[in-house]
């Protein structure tokens, strides 16, 4: 199977509760699918330095931030297939670079600082990163059941996601183990993301304001940060640290 593996977009997130994202769901049903992977269970391991440097400089809100994580879309083993991803924002759009690679190997090239296990230039790119973070190391297990619509016209690249149970973890922190942790949402509450790579449609535009929903920036893994890590992070801070970054 073929998968993408540079993405160029927007990315506009929104904070629902259950009914909210029912009717919307409802309302874009004439447009939109469910795409063909159906609900999933998304699991990421994010890395970060001793000192939590790279989660706390994006949440100083700067014009350029980035993330390094593993992602699975299922239980992975050893031997099964990962992505490793390279998430970059600036001025409001997100870069993302991702390589397939065996987790063992995903977890010795990133945590051990091993070889690059390929000849890519993305790989090069996430080595690069690797190394200028002094090799930072899995610090958060992030999980949630994911719905993800996509246009019933093949020519659009509009995709919108319906994100629930968004679960993290310090512990554990293996894409082969079971999905449990923290809170980041409370149980009632739908993470909807809107990814473009332009202009949002006239259509999409209208419902949402027909529905008084309004864009909250929103990081899963700043949020977990800030509502379980930030007291026994060792730094002083300067200025206020946001949960919505």
């Amino acid at each position: 199977m073929m998968y993408q593996n540079v993405f160029q977009r927007y990315e506009i997130k929104y904070i629902l509760t259950r009914e909210q994202s029912r009717i919307i769901k409802e309302a874009i049903s004439s447009r939109m699918r469910i795409d063909e992977y159906g609900p999933t269970t998304i699991r990421n391991i994010y890395f970060d330095t001793d000192d939590m440097r790279i989660i706390r400089t994006s949440l100083d809100q700067p014009d350029y931030k980035e993330k390094l994580r593993i992602r699975s879309y299922r239980c992975a083993g050893h031997e099964d297939p990962v992505f490793v991803e390279l998430k970059k924002k600036y001025m409001g759009v997100v870069y993302k670079r991702r390589t397939e690679v065996i987790s063992d190997l995903a977890m010795d090239w990133l945590a051990a600082c091993g070889e690059t296990p390929l000849d890519s230039q993305i790989a090069r790119e996430i080595t690069y990163f690797r190394d200028f973070y002094g090799c930072p190391v899995p610090k958060v297990f992030l999980s949630y059941l994911r719905e993800a619509y996509v246009p019933r016209s093949e020519s659009d690249d509009l995709r919108i996601t319906f994100d629930t149970e968004i679960l993290g973890r310090e512990t554990d922190l293996h894409l082969g183990s079971g999905i449990h942790g923290r809170r980041i949402l409370p149980e009632d509450k739908v993470l909807m993301e809107i990814k473009i790579p332009g202009v949002m449609p006239l259509w999409l535009s209208r419902l949402l304001s027909n529905f008084a929903v309004r864009k909250q920036s929103f990081s899963k893994y700043g949020a977990y940060y800030r509502l379980y890590m930030k007291k026994k992070t060792n730094f002083r801070e300067t200025g206020d640290l946001l949960l919505y970054a």
